[in-house]
Protein backbone atom coordinates (compact mmCIF):
# COMPACT_ATOMS: atom_id res chain seq x y z
CA UNK A 1 0.00 0.00 0.00
CA UNK A 2 1.30 3.39 -0.69
CA UNK A 3 1.54 5.48 2.18
CA UNK A 4 1.67 9.37 2.11
CA UNK A 5 4.94 10.68 3.50
CA UNK A 6 4.83 13.51 6.15
CA UNK A 7 8.25 15.82 6.93
CA UNK A 8 9.34 18.33 8.84
CA UNK A 9 12.94 19.93 9.00
CA UNK A 10 15.01 21.64 12.25
CA UNK A 11 17.75 23.52 10.34
CA UNK A 12 20.60 24.85 12.75
CA UNK A 13 22.69 27.22 11.34
CA UNK A 14 25.94 28.81 13.14
CA UNK A 15 26.19 32.77 12.50
CA UNK A 16 29.04 34.14 11.55
CA UNK A 17 29.77 36.57 14.52
CA UNK A 18 33.82 37.29 15.36
CA UNK A 19 33.01 36.07 19.25
CA UNK A 20 30.34 33.16 20.84
CA UNK A 21 26.87 33.98 21.66
CA UNK A 22 27.91 35.12 25.51
CA UNK A 23 31.17 35.30 26.43
CA UNK A 24 34.46 36.63 24.11
CA UNK A 25 35.75 33.23 22.95
CA UNK A 26 36.65 33.40 18.97
CA UNK A 27 33.80 32.14 16.96
CA UNK A 28 36.08 30.26 14.50
CA UNK A 29 36.67 26.73 13.29
CA UNK A 30 40.19 24.62 12.91
CA UNK A 31 41.57 25.55 15.99
CA UNK A 32 43.00 22.50 18.36
CA UNK A 33 40.69 20.69 20.71
CA UNK A 34 39.53 22.88 23.42
CA UNK A 35 41.81 26.04 22.94
CA UNK A 36 38.85 28.38 22.39
CA UNK A 37 37.12 27.88 25.83
CA UNK A 38 36.44 30.09 28.82
CA UNK A 39 34.75 29.74 32.11
CA UNK A 40 31.41 31.07 30.75
CA UNK A 41 30.93 28.62 27.72
CA UNK A 42 32.34 25.74 29.82
CA UNK A 43 29.61 26.22 32.42
CA UNK A 44 31.94 26.88 35.60
CA UNK A 45 30.55 28.47 38.50
CA UNK A 46 29.87 31.92 38.50
CA UNK A 47 30.74 32.63 35.05
CA UNK A 48 27.69 34.76 33.47
CA UNK A 49 26.56 34.97 29.99
CA UNK A 50 26.22 38.25 27.69
CA UNK A 51 24.50 38.25 24.74
CA UNK A 52 26.50 39.03 21.79
CA UNK A 53 24.47 42.46 19.86
CA UNK A 54 26.01 40.77 16.99
CA UNK A 55 24.04 37.57 17.28
CA UNK A 56 20.54 39.73 17.96
CA UNK A 57 21.68 41.78 14.12
CA UNK A 58 22.52 38.33 12.52
CA UNK A 59 19.25 36.56 13.72
CA UNK A 60 17.38 39.66 12.66
CA UNK A 61 18.49 39.56 8.94
CA UNK A 62 17.72 35.70 8.67
CA UNK A 63 14.56 36.49 10.28
CA UNK A 64 13.50 39.33 7.91
CA UNK A 65 14.51 37.24 4.79
CA UNK A 66 11.93 34.15 5.65
CA UNK A 67 9.51 36.57 5.95
CA UNK A 68 8.91 35.92 9.60
CA UNK A 69 7.45 38.34 12.27
CA UNK A 70 10.16 39.65 14.91
CA UNK A 71 8.85 40.11 18.27
CA UNK A 72 9.48 43.26 20.34
CA UNK A 73 10.07 41.16 23.34
CA UNK A 74 11.46 37.36 23.73
CA UNK A 75 13.33 35.35 26.48
CA UNK A 76 16.02 32.80 27.05
CA UNK A 77 15.34 29.41 27.65
CA UNK A 78 17.59 26.66 29.65
CA UNK A 79 16.84 23.26 27.75
CA UNK A 80 18.49 20.44 30.11
CA UNK A 81 20.12 17.50 29.11
CA UNK A 82 22.93 15.48 29.54
CA UNK A 83 25.47 14.73 27.20
CA UNK A 84 29.02 14.83 27.31
CA UNK A 85 29.46 17.77 24.82
CA UNK A 86 27.41 19.99 26.83
CA UNK A 87 29.63 20.74 29.91
CA UNK A 88 26.81 23.11 31.38
CA UNK A 89 24.22 20.55 31.43
CA UNK A 90 22.02 22.98 29.78
CA UNK A 91 21.79 24.93 26.88
CA UNK A 92 20.52 28.19 26.28
CA UNK A 93 17.98 28.35 24.16
CA UNK A 94 14.29 29.88 23.31
CA UNK A 95 11.04 27.99 23.76
CA UNK A 96 7.84 29.72 24.25
CA UNK A 97 8.87 33.41 23.25
CA UNK A 98 10.81 32.94 20.66
CA UNK A 99 12.78 35.81 19.01
CA UNK A 100 10.38 34.81 15.45
CA UNK A 101 7.91 33.26 14.38
CA UNK A 102 5.89 32.70 11.01
CA UNK A 103 7.70 33.11 7.43
CA UNK A 104 7.86 30.86 4.35
CA UNK A 105 10.38 30.13 1.89
CA UNK A 106 8.95 28.78 -1.70
CA UNK A 107 11.16 26.03 -3.01
CA UNK A 108 11.52 24.80 -6.93
CA UNK A 109 11.53 20.99 -7.96
CA UNK A 110 11.59 20.95 -11.28
CA UNK A 111 9.03 23.22 -13.02
CA UNK A 112 6.74 23.20 -9.97
CA UNK A 113 6.91 25.42 -6.93
CA UNK A 114 5.65 25.10 -3.26
CA UNK A 115 5.69 27.41 -0.55
CA UNK A 116 7.14 25.89 3.04
CA UNK A 117 5.86 27.35 6.02
CA UNK A 118 8.06 28.86 8.82
CA UNK A 119 6.84 28.11 12.11
CA UNK A 120 9.75 29.73 14.13
CA UNK A 121 13.75 30.78 13.55
CA UNK A 122 15.33 31.11 17.48
CA UNK A 123 18.55 31.82 18.73
CA UNK A 124 20.59 29.40 20.70
CA UNK A 125 24.01 27.94 21.31
CA UNK A 126 25.60 25.38 19.86
CA UNK A 127 26.84 22.51 21.84
CA UNK A 128 30.96 20.44 21.78
CA UNK A 129 31.42 17.94 19.22
CA UNK A 130 32.03 14.61 20.08
CA UNK A 131 34.40 12.36 18.08
CA UNK A 132 33.98 8.94 18.25
CA UNK A 133 37.65 6.99 17.27
CA UNK A 134 37.87 3.36 16.14
CA UNK A 135 38.41 1.81 19.17
CA UNK A 136 34.62 2.53 20.37
CA UNK A 137 36.30 5.61 22.84
CA UNK A 138 34.78 9.19 22.56
CA UNK A 139 36.50 12.16 22.89
CA UNK A 140 35.07 15.51 22.95
CA UNK A 141 36.13 19.06 21.77
CA UNK A 142 34.49 21.97 23.33
CA UNK A 143 35.95 24.67 20.86
CA UNK A 144 32.05 24.74 19.49
CA UNK A 145 30.23 25.39 22.97
CA UNK A 146 29.13 28.82 22.93
CA UNK A 147 29.26 29.54 19.05
CA UNK A 148 25.37 31.22 17.99
CA UNK A 149 23.19 29.24 15.78
CA UNK A 150 19.43 30.08 14.18
CA UNK A 151 17.71 27.04 14.79
CA UNK A 152 15.24 27.13 11.35
CA UNK A 153 11.91 24.95 12.24
CA UNK A 154 9.74 24.04 9.65
CA UNK A 155 5.84 23.11 9.42
CA UNK A 156 5.30 19.41 7.71
CA UNK A 157 4.90 20.45 4.23
CA UNK A 158 7.33 18.00 2.67
CA UNK A 159 5.48 15.36 0.92
CA UNK A 160 8.50 14.04 -0.84
CA UNK A 161 12.56 13.68 -0.15
CA UNK A 162 13.22 16.00 -3.02
CA UNK A 163 11.26 19.01 -1.82
CA UNK A 164 13.47 18.85 1.72
CA UNK A 165 16.21 18.67 -0.07
CA UNK A 166 15.30 21.46 -2.20
CA UNK A 167 14.42 23.79 1.04
CA UNK A 168 18.11 22.89 2.41
CA UNK A 169 19.57 24.23 -0.70
CA UNK A 170 17.36 27.07 -0.76
CA UNK A 171 17.93 28.01 2.86
CA UNK A 172 21.75 27.54 2.27
CA UNK A 173 21.81 29.73 -0.44
CA UNK A 174 19.96 32.36 1.60
CA UNK A 175 22.35 32.47 4.59
CA UNK A 176 25.12 32.86 1.80
CA UNK A 177 23.26 35.67 0.32
CA UNK A 178 22.84 37.62 3.28
CA UNK A 179 26.32 37.16 4.69
CA UNK A 180 25.03 34.96 8.33
CA UNK A 181 26.40 31.34 7.56
CA UNK A 182 28.60 29.77 5.28
CA UNK A 183 26.64 27.06 5.06
CA UNK A 184 29.19 24.43 4.56
CA UNK A 185 27.61 21.34 6.03
CA UNK A 186 30.49 18.97 5.99
CA UNK A 187 32.07 21.70 8.55
CA UNK A 188 28.63 21.26 10.52
CA UNK A 189 28.14 25.11 10.29
CA UNK A 190 24.67 23.87 8.55
CA UNK A 191 23.17 20.85 10.14
CA UNK A 192 19.65 20.00 9.92
CA UNK A 193 17.58 17.25 11.72
CA UNK A 194 14.09 15.59 9.71
CA UNK A 195 11.16 14.49 11.63
CA UNK A 196 9.09 11.99 9.75
CA UNK A 197 6.17 10.57 9.60
CA UNK A 198 3.84 8.39 7.43
CA UNK A 199 -0.12 7.92 6.86
CA UNK A 200 -2.56 6.12 4.61
CA UNK A 201 -3.95 8.36 1.44
CA UNK A 202 -6.78 11.00 2.96
CA UNK A 203 -6.12 10.62 6.13
CA UNK A 204 -5.62 13.95 8.03
CA UNK A 205 -4.27 13.39 11.87
CA UNK A 206 -0.26 12.61 11.87
CA UNK A 207 0.75 9.72 13.33
CA UNK A 208 4.20 9.15 15.44
CA UNK A 209 7.38 10.61 14.12
CA UNK A 210 10.54 9.69 14.48
CA UNK A 211 13.87 12.20 14.58
CA UNK A 212 16.69 11.61 12.40
CA UNK A 213 19.56 13.55 14.28
CA UNK A 214 22.57 15.90 12.00
CA UNK A 215 22.34 14.92 8.65
CA UNK A 216 25.16 16.91 6.98
CA UNK A 217 24.22 17.08 3.04
CA UNK A 218 21.76 17.03 0.92
CA UNK A 219 22.35 13.78 -0.40
CA UNK A 220 22.16 12.17 3.31
CA UNK A 221 19.06 14.20 3.89
CA UNK A 222 17.07 12.71 0.95
CA UNK A 223 18.37 9.24 1.04
CA UNK A 224 17.58 9.20 4.89
CA UNK A 225 14.15 10.33 4.19
CA UNK A 226 13.61 7.41 2.13
CA UNK A 227 15.20 5.29 4.07
CA UNK A 228 12.91 6.16 6.84
CA UNK A 229 9.57 6.26 4.89
CA UNK A 230 10.28 2.47 3.45
CA UNK A 231 10.53 1.45 6.81
CA UNK A 232 8.25 2.92 8.72
CA UNK A 233 5.51 1.58 5.62
CA UNK A 234 6.84 -1.89 6.48
CA UNK A 235 6.25 -1.45 10.30
CA UNK A 236 2.38 -0.29 9.59
CA UNK A 237 2.12 -3.14 6.61
CA UNK A 238 3.47 -5.98 9.58
CA UNK A 239 0.74 -4.63 12.63
CA UNK A 240 3.56 -2.70 13.76
CA UNK A 241 3.38 0.87 15.88
CA UNK A 242 6.02 3.60 15.42
CA UNK A 243 8.05 4.30 18.62
CA UNK A 244 8.94 8.04 18.75
CA UNK A 245 12.81 7.98 18.87
CA UNK A 246 15.99 9.19 17.31
CA UNK A 247 17.59 7.97 14.78
CA UNK A 248 21.24 8.69 13.51
CA UNK A 249 22.37 8.00 9.86
CA UNK A 250 24.99 5.92 9.19
CA UNK A 251 27.06 8.00 6.10
CA UNK A 252 29.16 4.61 5.78
CA UNK A 253 26.40 1.92 5.24
CA UNK A 254 23.38 4.24 4.29
CA UNK A 255 21.39 2.88 7.51
CA UNK A 256 19.11 4.30 9.98
CA UNK A 257 20.13 3.28 13.89
CA UNK A 258 18.79 4.17 17.15
CA UNK A 259 20.01 6.64 19.35
CA UNK A 260 17.68 7.21 21.86
CA UNK A 261 13.92 7.38 22.73
CA UNK A 262 12.43 10.54 21.63
CA UNK A 263 12.68 13.25 24.44
CA UNK A 264 9.55 15.90 24.39
CA UNK A 265 9.65 19.44 25.85
CA UNK A 266 8.82 18.16 28.95
CA UNK A 267 12.23 15.90 29.20
CA UNK A 268 13.77 18.77 28.61
CA UNK A 269 12.61 21.25 31.90
CA UNK A 270 12.62 24.28 30.27
CA UNK A 271 12.86 26.77 32.26
CA UNK A 272 13.35 30.70 31.99
CA UNK A 273 17.63 31.46 31.97
CA UNK A 274 18.03 33.62 35.11
CA UNK A 275 21.07 34.90 34.10
CA UNK A 276 19.96 36.80 30.84
CA UNK A 277 17.49 39.53 30.89
CA UNK A 278 14.34 39.85 28.52
CA UNK A 279 15.43 40.39 24.63
CA UNK A 280 13.62 43.77 23.93
CA UNK A 281 13.67 44.54 19.89
CA UNK A 282 12.74 47.99 18.82
CA UNK A 283 10.60 48.94 15.33
CA UNK A 284 13.46 51.25 14.17
CA UNK A 285 16.00 48.50 14.39
CA UNK A 286 13.94 45.87 12.81
CA UNK A 287 13.59 48.61 10.10
CA UNK A 288 17.38 49.63 10.19
CA UNK A 289 17.98 45.81 9.29
CA UNK A 290 15.47 45.38 6.84
CA UNK A 291 16.98 47.98 4.67
CA UNK A 292 20.38 46.39 4.93
CA UNK A 293 19.38 42.97 3.50
CA UNK A 294 20.32 42.44 -0.30
CA UNK A 295 18.27 41.55 -2.79
CA UNK A 296 17.21 38.14 -2.78
CA UNK A 297 18.24 35.32 -4.58
CA UNK A 298 14.76 34.36 -5.91
CA UNK A 299 14.16 37.67 -6.72
CA UNK A 300 17.47 38.39 -8.66
CA UNK A 301 16.35 34.77 -10.63
CA UNK A 302 13.40 36.54 -11.52
CA UNK A 303 15.28 39.90 -13.48
CA UNK A 304 17.63 38.07 -14.72
CA UNK A 305 15.30 35.29 -16.34
CA UNK A 306 12.74 38.55 -17.45
CA UNK A 307 14.25 41.63 -18.11
CA UNK A 308 18.17 40.42 -19.31
CA UNK A 309 16.59 37.08 -21.01
CA UNK A 310 19.30 35.05 -19.73
CA UNK A 311 19.11 31.46 -21.12
CA UNK A 312 18.28 29.34 -17.87
CA UNK A 313 22.11 28.35 -16.91
CA UNK A 314 23.48 31.63 -16.63
CA UNK A 315 20.16 32.46 -14.43
CA UNK A 316 21.23 29.48 -11.81
CA UNK A 317 25.26 30.21 -12.21
CA UNK A 318 25.03 33.60 -11.28
CA UNK A 319 21.87 34.19 -8.67
CA UNK A 320 23.18 31.01 -6.66
CA UNK A 321 26.51 32.84 -5.84
CA UNK A 322 25.74 36.57 -4.76
CA UNK A 323 29.30 37.42 -5.48
CA UNK A 324 29.38 36.11 -8.48
CA UNK A 325 26.75 37.83 -9.49
CA UNK A 326 27.36 40.85 -7.93
CA UNK A 327 30.47 40.75 -10.49
CA UNK A 328 28.72 40.17 -13.30
CA UNK A 329 26.39 43.21 -13.03
CA UNK A 330 29.25 45.61 -12.44
CA UNK A 331 30.48 44.44 -16.15
CA UNK A 332 27.10 45.38 -17.28
CA UNK A 333 27.25 48.59 -15.52
CA UNK A 334 30.64 49.21 -17.07
CA UNK A 335 28.91 48.71 -20.74
CA UNK A 336 28.86 44.86 -21.67
CA UNK A 337 25.37 43.36 -23.30
CA UNK A 338 23.94 41.26 -20.58
CA UNK A 339 24.06 38.05 -22.24
CA UNK A 340 27.80 37.88 -23.43
CA UNK A 341 28.52 39.27 -19.97
CA UNK A 342 26.79 35.76 -18.84
CA UNK A 343 28.52 33.93 -20.85
CA UNK A 344 31.94 35.47 -20.14
CA UNK A 345 31.52 35.25 -16.39
CA UNK A 346 29.78 31.63 -15.93
CA UNK A 347 32.60 30.70 -18.20
CA UNK A 348 35.88 31.72 -18.43
CA UNK A 349 35.52 33.27 -15.47
CA UNK A 350 33.72 30.67 -13.24
CA UNK A 351 36.86 28.23 -14.48
CA UNK A 352 39.30 30.29 -13.46
CA UNK A 353 38.47 30.39 -9.99
CA UNK A 354 37.68 27.06 -9.37
CA UNK A 355 40.70 25.63 -11.20
CA UNK A 356 42.58 28.18 -8.93
CA UNK A 357 40.65 27.71 -5.92
CA UNK A 358 39.89 31.07 -6.33
CA UNK A 359 37.21 33.75 -4.78
CA UNK A 360 35.96 36.22 -7.29
CA UNK A 361 36.90 39.21 -4.47
CA UNK A 362 40.60 38.32 -5.37
CA UNK A 363 40.11 37.81 -9.14
CA UNK A 364 42.43 40.07 -10.50
CA UNK A 365 40.09 40.90 -14.40
CA UNK A 366 38.45 43.65 -12.69
CA UNK A 367 34.54 44.29 -14.28
CA UNK A 368 35.80 47.28 -16.26
CA UNK A 369 38.44 45.54 -17.82
CA UNK A 370 36.32 42.72 -18.40
CA UNK A 371 34.14 44.57 -20.08
CA UNK A 372 36.64 46.03 -22.52
CA UNK A 373 37.06 42.51 -23.87
CA UNK A 374 33.76 42.05 -24.54
CA UNK A 375 33.12 45.11 -26.34
CA UNK A 376 36.52 44.58 -28.73
CA UNK A 377 34.54 41.25 -29.14
CA UNK A 378 31.20 42.52 -30.14
CA UNK A 379 32.88 45.46 -32.00
CA UNK A 380 34.98 42.49 -34.07
CA UNK A 381 38.06 43.86 -33.02
CA UNK A 382 38.98 40.83 -31.63
CA UNK A 383 37.88 37.55 -32.77
CA UNK A 384 36.23 35.15 -29.96
CA UNK A 385 39.14 32.71 -30.25
CA UNK A 386 41.55 34.80 -29.75
CA UNK A 387 39.72 36.89 -26.77
CA UNK A 388 40.13 33.91 -24.91
CA UNK A 389 43.62 34.49 -25.36
CA UNK A 390 43.73 38.12 -24.43
CA UNK A 391 41.82 37.13 -21.30
CA UNK A 392 44.30 34.30 -20.10
CA UNK A 393 46.94 37.44 -20.45
CA UNK A 394 45.08 39.51 -18.99
CA UNK A 395 44.59 37.00 -15.57
CA UNK A 396 48.52 36.60 -15.98
CA UNK A 397 50.05 39.93 -16.15
CA UNK A 398 46.98 42.62 -15.01
CA UNK A 399 47.52 44.24 -18.65
CA UNK A 400 44.18 45.75 -19.90
CA UNK A 401 42.56 44.18 -23.21
CA UNK A 402 43.49 47.03 -25.52
CA UNK A 403 47.16 47.36 -24.35
CA UNK A 404 47.43 43.34 -25.27
CA UNK A 405 46.02 43.69 -28.62
CA UNK A 406 47.87 46.29 -30.00
CA UNK A 407 51.35 44.78 -28.50
CA UNK A 408 50.37 41.58 -29.70
CA UNK A 409 48.62 42.24 -32.83
CA UNK A 410 45.90 40.16 -32.45
CA UNK A 411 43.72 42.70 -33.84
CA UNK A 412 41.32 41.34 -36.46
CA UNK A 413 41.49 43.26 -39.86
CA UNK A 414 38.77 44.25 -41.81
CA UNK A 415 40.65 45.06 -45.02
CA UNK A 416 38.60 43.73 -47.80
CA UNK A 417 41.43 44.03 -50.47
CA UNK A 418 44.01 42.20 -47.97
CA UNK A 419 41.15 39.61 -47.63
CA UNK A 420 40.41 39.07 -51.01
CA UNK A 421 44.21 38.76 -52.15
CA UNK A 422 44.66 35.89 -49.39
CA UNK A 423 41.48 34.14 -50.95
CA UNK A 424 42.92 34.19 -54.22
CA UNK A 425 45.98 32.79 -53.33
CA UNK A 426 44.41 29.99 -51.24
CA UNK A 427 42.43 29.09 -54.17
CA UNK A 428 45.02 28.81 -56.52
CA UNK A 429 47.34 26.33 -53.87
CA UNK A 430 44.16 24.25 -53.91
CA UNK A 431 42.86 23.91 -57.32
CA UNK A 432 41.41 20.15 -56.69
CA UNK A 433 39.46 21.48 -53.41
CA UNK A 434 38.20 24.07 -55.40
CA UNK A 435 36.64 22.26 -58.55
CA UNK A 436 35.40 19.16 -56.15
CA UNK A 437 33.44 22.45 -54.20
CA UNK A 438 32.30 23.63 -57.23
CA UNK A 439 31.19 20.11 -58.13
CA UNK A 440 28.86 20.22 -55.52
CA UNK A 441 31.03 19.14 -52.22
CA UNK A 442 29.62 22.09 -50.24
CA UNK A 443 31.21 20.90 -47.14
CA UNK A 444 34.54 21.61 -48.08
CA UNK A 445 33.53 25.34 -47.29
CA UNK A 446 34.87 24.61 -43.86
CA UNK A 447 37.97 23.53 -45.05
CA UNK A 448 38.42 26.83 -47.14
CA UNK A 449 37.09 28.80 -44.17
CA UNK A 450 39.95 27.62 -41.38
CA UNK A 451 43.18 27.45 -44.26
CA UNK A 452 42.04 30.91 -45.08
CA UNK A 453 42.01 31.91 -41.45
CA UNK A 454 45.50 30.50 -40.79
CA UNK A 455 46.62 31.97 -43.67
CA UNK A 456 45.36 35.42 -42.58
CA UNK A 457 47.37 34.63 -39.05
CA UNK A 458 44.11 34.39 -37.12
CA UNK A 459 42.91 37.95 -37.23
CA UNK A 460 40.71 38.22 -40.02
CA UNK A 461 37.16 39.10 -39.13
CA UNK A 462 35.34 35.89 -39.63
CA UNK A 463 32.33 37.82 -40.56
CA UNK A 464 33.71 39.81 -43.22
CA UNK A 465 36.37 36.57 -44.51
CA UNK A 466 32.93 34.38 -44.33
CA UNK A 467 31.33 37.01 -47.06
CA UNK A 468 34.29 36.73 -49.58
CA UNK A 469 35.20 33.52 -49.10
CA UNK A 470 31.63 32.49 -50.36
CA UNK A 471 31.70 35.21 -53.55
CA UNK A 472 35.03 33.95 -54.53
CA UNK A 473 34.33 30.19 -54.50
CA UNK A 474 30.81 30.95 -56.31
CA UNK A 475 33.01 33.16 -59.20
Amino acid sequence: MNYELIVGLEIHAQLMTQTKAFCRCPNRYGDPPNTLTCPTCLGMPGALPVLNEEVVRQAAKLALALQATIHPRCKFDRKNYFYPDLPKGYQISQYDEPFSTGGFLTIETGADAKRIRITRAHIEEDAGKSLHLPDGSTIVDMNRCGVPLVEIVTEPDFRAPEEAGAFVTTVRELLRYISVCDGNMERGSLRCDVNTSVRLPGQQCLNERTEIKNLNSIRAIEKAIRCERDRQAAVYEAGGDIRRETLLWDEQTEELRAMRRKEGSDDYRYFPEPDLVELCVSEEFVAHMRSQLPEMPWARRRRYREDLKLHEEAVSVLAADRALGDYFEEVVTCGAEARAAANWVQGEVRRHLIENDLSIESFPVRPAALAELIAAVQGDVLSLTKAKEVFRLMVADGRRAGEIIESEGLAQTGDESALRRVIEDLLQRHPDELNRYRSGRKNLFGFFMGEAMKAAGGTANPKLLNRLLQEMLQA
